[in-house]
């Protein structure tokens, strides 16, 4: 009778991995779309209009804070440096900070005042209800510009930046959106900031300017991005229903028929995350928030009556960027199993999927050529990549789920802590800021698990289809290095090199 079942099941698990391979492919395949696109119009730069200081738009300059003391005041003084007409440009600093931020903001603002900078504001709320989405809506009652520009505490905008964005809502009425590139402080901090390093810049390189010149479906990235307050208001405002508020109203904006537009050349620089848990945890709320959007505007999204068959396909790829990853994962896990039972054997060759599966590869490769003059060197480092990309598949899955299980319910927004990290982590010991990260959890226990498992594919691969070892290490490595820097970090009292 066991056989029987047996043979069911790894039938079973066979339809299983076909059906999530199409899925990959089908992503893959958007990849590709974005490629092309980009390629196709690399050299078709938006220029800045040429207006005249008297037709600027107002702009409101809005810092949400949360305990940022490390970095709040080099905020505060980036903002303080913007070159803009002085009776068009307003700071908004909206503190929910329950440290000593608010202190030195306070005092930071004061002493701006004293020098004649009067424009700056600094509101305090007495509880944190809907986090930064929450933060970003109670300012909006202040506001009296005709846009607003959003700069998370840990970014640091250039002198110019309101100069090289602004014309651009003076010369298109519908322009909902201007979004700017993230650029990075701390690249070379240790190999994990390298390895997000190379992922932003390839969503922020190629990606970005892809959905934007082909006029598809893109998303404020959180920060160092302009909104017209018309479109904020014209899509229902802010709102703290899921974790990544910024991707929700970009929707809600672009199915209302608002315009959006990426600015490659204009990147502002922020911190990257250097511990493995801190970098899981946000890609995380990334993944949860991105899911809780992909559930609630799918359904108006395919029958957005503004929207071609291609917006709408390639906004749902778009939403569900993160709930691919519980997909690949099941690959994983049921390969070992597959070519135990000589699977592969029995099935054309995957190399339409391994052909399709050098695109991300390429974006990335091409961004750095693009970004940077010294893009062979960075590009050392896309192992390194390779293995955090793969190592957050666990943590990302969960996250996936959750948004799943809890649809229609607020989850808490977990933030990224800010350490103002600036170069390289020196070997010896320096200036450390403490940071409370869980020691081994059942997280860390499941990746050195698969690591485990991932081992015993190997071994399996090695005696059946040994095309196949190079993708089973790969997933070895990866969980086994997360699962082990992570334990290594948590022990650690703080983190050295804080300039």
């Amino acid at each position: 009778r066991l056989n029987p079942v047996l043979d069911l099941l790894l039938k079973l698990a066979a339809l299983v991995y076909v059906v999530s391979s199409g899925f990959v492919l089908v992503f893959l395949t958007g990849f590709g779309v974005l490629l092309a696109i980009y390629l196709w119009t690399r050299r078709r730069a938006p220029a800045l209009p040429h207006v005249p200081d008297a037709e600027l738009l107002s702009v409101t300059v809005q810092l949400p804070i949360y305990n940022e003391p490390a970095v709040v005041d080099r905020l505060l003084d980036a903002c303080a440096r913007l070159d803009y007409p002085a009776d068009r440009l307003h700071i908004q600093v909206i503190d929910d900070s329950t440290d000593g931020t608010s202190a030195i903001i306070a005092e930071r603002v004061r002493q701006m005042a004293a020098t004649g900078l009067t424009h700056m504001r600094h509101i305090r709320r007495a509880r944190r209800d809907g986090y930064k989405a929450g933060a970003l809506a109670h300012g909006m009652r202040f506001v009296e510009t005709e846009c607003v520009v959003i700069f998370d505490a840990d970014f640091v905008p250039g002198p110019d930046f309101l100069r090289r964005t602004m014309p651009h809502f003076s010369a298109d009425p519908r322009l909902g959106l201007l979004q700017t590139r993230w650029d990075h402080l701390n690249p070379d901090y240790n190999l994990l900031t390298r390895a997000q390093a190379l992922s932003i810049d390839a969503h922020f390189g190629v990606e970005q300017v892809a959905r934007s010149r082909g006029q598809l479906p893109m998303s404020m990235n959180g920060t160092g991005g302009i909104w017209r307050v018309q479109a904020i208001a014209d899509a229902g405002g802010w709102s703290a229903d899921t974790l990544t508020e910024d991707l929700d109203l970009s929707y809600r904006a672009f199915m209302r028929g608002w315009r959006f537009l990426y600015r490659v050349d204009v990147a502002v620089p922020g911190e990257l995350p250097p511990l493995v848990q801190l970098y899981k945890r946000q890609q995380a709320r990334w993944a949860t928030g991105s899911t809780q959007c992909l559930l609630r505007h799918s359904r108006a999204l395919v029958s957005c009556r503004r929207c071609s068959p291609l917006d709408k396909l390639m906004g749902l790829l778009h939403l569900a960027q993160y709930a691919i990853q519980p997909v690949i994962l099941v690959l994983f896990l049921l390969t070992p199993l597959l070519l135990a039972d000589g699977f592969f054997h029995r099935i054309p060759n995957l190399a339409v999927l391994a052909l399709l599966g050098v695109i991300p590869p390429a974006i990335i490769a091409l961004a750095q050529f693009e970004l940077y003059p010294d893009w062979h060197r960075r590009l050392l480092y896309f192992p390194v990549q390779l293995v955090a990309a793969v190592a957050i598949v666990v943590s990302n899955s969960r996250a996936v789920v959750t948004a799943v299980l809890h649809h229609g319910r607020q989850l808490e927004f977990w933030r990224t802590p800010k350490f103002r990290l600036t170069r390289r982590a020196p070997r010896q010991s320096g200036t450390t800021a403490p940071v409370a990260l869980p020691g081994i959890d059942g997280l860390t226990l499941a990746e050195l698990a698969l690591a485990v498992y991932a081992l015993l594919g190997l071994f399996i691969a090695a005696g059946t289809v040994p095309a196949l070892m190079p993708y089973m290490l790969t997933y070895a490595l990866s969980f086994s290095l997360f699962a082990l820097g992570n334990i290594v970090q948590a022990r650690r009292v703080g983190v050295p090199g804080i300039q």
